[in-house]
């Protein structure tokens, strides 16, 4: 068992203090003498940012996020990029020239790839002529003296300025120019054959003497399998993020600034109210959001996404993995949705019951109207953050999209005429992909990983900081001076930078490390599951997952203790481990009266956080609506992701403000805790309300029925 800490906490006034003043030695009660903490974390947190800073020049250097979205042509140039071997940031579509090669690709047990079969980049997708036949040629250079505009003008065709030799190799599908013969449709900046051939062009490209076009289903599905694989999926679900930037900044970043601030004030001046209204905002915009994603999966109304961009045949559709997992988002948003609203009906009978609630969120919102400045703090650490998240989403952009760009070593048996040499060439026929090796894969777990571990920390601190200034505020007895110091927040700050960085280091490296591990051990999960090579016994899999939720289990303890043990450090300035201990002792000796105010609390103010985050995602939603993200350059593949990482950006902004009251009720509550126990059950310093409240026997009673 510990012993008292009133060496470490400070001097308490005497019993005999008849006016109730704080006697002269209790100016150490927040500010006795300290030392740093936690060193050797601290050391390692900057070593990670120095890492961090490592890791993103490579990015930087490395990646390109065009290639998330566009494809590479015939060259090995990213479509659209302007700083390739030539300038094609008007070409952004990539079209595979040689049918018969796509049709290749398409065929069982064949060894060809889509990726070696000729491509190019042009501005729009060819469609076959009504009378005649049009041709897609390589891009001008050698003989051919036209620039590159011009070839555009000229619908991307010079056939009839090649020489007969060229003309001969053209109709063996040789290149420069290839015939348009099947129709395409813009499916996600990649002209997706349609595998049904003009009768004109193929009549014409007979007559002509060129060799066999095969017209079969493949030659659509080749293209189809490509567009719609895990990969290119996940590529453009981040290149989403990055096009939806100005959405992630308001929608994010002000709008939750701006809700959280406002109901900061609410909660100042509108105590009883916020639980009613909380829940009831809560329900509303649960039902708005799942509403929006039943119109972009298509259930209800005719604003469901669609793969094709541009103009096309209302009867020709395209299937795309955004359309399903859309359709999986619904359906868990209306799950999400029946059991919220069940919730509510249970978190307002306790709301009802629960008087001990609103005493103790009066005694929060009076610290808060003393002490001021806490509702203006949590704007330092969403600048912090949101300076960090710019960073690291730029870096992020530039990480997925990192890798070589090589030519395949594809071993095919094809020729293509190369303009510049002047001569056909079959030994570098092969296309070119962008090659990725481990080490990107580790930056890319690192770089994420980072992510979580910054953002612990900076929440960690606005906690510890938040906790020091409520302190101040009881063990003062609620003066505003001179026991309290000059602008408690900035002590706070001070004594935070000065002795425990350390401390708070060591405990967001705790948190993101089990998450970590939980991370990592569910995608082996699935990649197991995937090559059915999960336990096949029932022993196996009750083993399985007890071991994933026990993990679960201990994230939540872990985060639990980390709460509490930031107030601990900020009240007596001992290290993560020690504060740790003391909470938990405190925790557990007062179980009753903490767990009848935070279990009703703690509810409330994680669903102000989720409306917060659900405005965010809502009005994101809207933006994304508008024309600029459904035209060809801007255009969002899915608001999937964008609206989740506002939705997450949000429910972030909301924890650092809703954090205020939230730390004000449990650091009060402990110190309350600490209090009686250093005074033999009676609390000296509480205010009479606290008193009333955590002493109440019979409502403890009417709360645990």
């Amino acid at each position: 068992m510990r012993g008292p800490l009133g060496p470490v906490i400070g001097k308490y006034p005497s019993s005999s203090d008849s006016n109730g003043e704080m006697g002269s030695g209790n100016n150490d009660i927040i500010k006795h003498n300290r030392k740093c903490r936690d060193l050797v974390f601290l050391v390692i947190f900057i070593a990670f940012w120095i890492a961090m800073i490592v890791n993103s020049s490579f990015a930087f250097n490395q990646g390109n996020p065009l290639r998330l979205n566009y494809g590479l042509d015939y060259k090995g140039n990213v479509c659209g990029d302007r700083h390739g071997d030539r300038d094609l940031r008007e070409l952004e579509l990539r079209y595979w020239s040689n049918p018969n090669q796509v049709y290749e690709t398409g065929v069982k047990n064949s060894k060809f790839q889509l990726s070696n079969a000729r491509s190019i980049c042009l501005m729009d997708c060819p469609i076959p002529s009504e009378d005649s036949l049009n041709w897609v040629c390589d891009y001008p250079e050698g003989d051919i003296r036209i620039s590159l505009d011009d070839w555009i003008d000229r619908n991307y065709d010079y056939f009839a300025d090649l020489t007969p030799e060229l003309r001969n190799t053209s109709l063996q599908l040789q290149g420069p120019c290839y015939p348009v013969i099947f129709p395409s449709v813009n499916v996600y900046w990649t002209c997706q054959f349609i595998a049904r051939a003009s009768n004109v062009s193929l009549t014409h490209w007979e007559q002509m003497g060129g060799v066999k076009v095969i017209e079969d289903i493949a030659i659509d599905k080749s293209i189809h399998k490509s567009v719609n694989s895990r990969s290119s999926v996940l590529k453009r679900y981040v290149a989403d993020v990055g096009k939806a930037w100005p959405v992630l900044l308001v929608c994010g970043g002000l709008l939750p600034l701006f809700l959280s601030i406002i109901w900061l004030l609410m909660i100042r001046h509108f105590v009883a109210g916020m639980p009613w209204v909380t829940v009831i905002v809560f329900n509303v915009l649960m039902v708005s959001v799942t509403m929006f994603y039943y119109l972009k999966a298509g259930w209800i109304g005719n604003d469901a996404i669609s793969p094709i961009i541009g103009e096309h045949d209302p009867y020709y559709r395209v299937s795309a993995r955004e359309v399903n997992h859309l359709h999986a988002a619904a359906f868990f948003m209306t799950v999400l949705m029946i059991v919220a609203f069940l919730s509510s009906i249970a978190i307002v009978r306790r709301i009802l019951m629960a008087t001990s609630v609103l005493k103790a969120s009066y005694v929060a919102a009076k610290v808060i109207g003393e002490v001021q400045a806490l509702i203006i703090f949590p704007v330092i650490p969403y600048a912090v953050l949101a300076i960090f998240y710019m960073f690291w989403l730029s870096a992020a952009l530039h990480l997925f999209s990192s890798g070589s760009v090589l030519q395949n070593d594809c071993g095919a048996n094809c020729c293509a005429y190369n303009l510049k040499e002047k001569r056909l060439s079959c030994n570098s026929c092969c296309g070119y992909s962008i090659h990725y090796t481990s080490h990107i894969a580790a930056a890319i777990l690192f770089h994420l990983f980072g992510c979580y571990w910054a953002t612990q920390f900076f929440m960690a601190c606005s906690s510890t900081v938040v906790a020091g200034s409520v302190a101040s505020y009881y063990w003062a007895r609620g003066a505003t001076s001179p026991e309290i110091p000059f602008l408690p927040v900035f002590a706070s700050m001070k004594r935070l930078a000065r002795y425990s960085l350390g401390s708070v280091a060591l405990g967001s490296l705790i948190v993101s490390s089990v998450e970590s591990v939980r991370f990592i051990l569910e995608a082996l999960r699935r990649k197991l599951k995937h090559v059915n090579s999960m336990p096949g016994s029932w022993i196996g899999k009750v083993m399985y997952h007890t071991s994933q939720g026990c993990l679960r289990l201990i994230g939540c303890i872990i985060k639990s203790v980390n709460h509490n043990a930031y107030i601990m450090i900020a009240i007596t300035g001992k290290g993560f481990v020690k504060s740790s201990e003391i909470a938990t002792e405190l925790i557990m000796s007062n179980i009753l009266r903490i767990g009848k105010v935070n279990v009703i609390g703690d509810v409330i103010l994680f669903l102000g956080k989720l409306c917060v985050s659900l405005t965010s995602a809502l009005f994101a939603f809207l933006m994304l609506d508008t024309h600029k993200y459904k035209s060809s350059h801007n255009k969002i593949t899915s608001p999937l992701f964008p609206v989740l990482v506002c939705w997450g950006f949000g429910y972030i902004v909301a924890t650092l403000f809703f954090g205020v009251v939230e730390m004000s009720i449990d650091t009060i509550i402990l110190s309350f805790c600490q209090d009686s126990d250093e005074h033999q059950g009676t609390a000296q310093y509480a205010p009479p309300l606290l008193i009333e409240t955590l002493n109440d026997e019979n409502e403890m009673q009417r709360l645990m029925q």
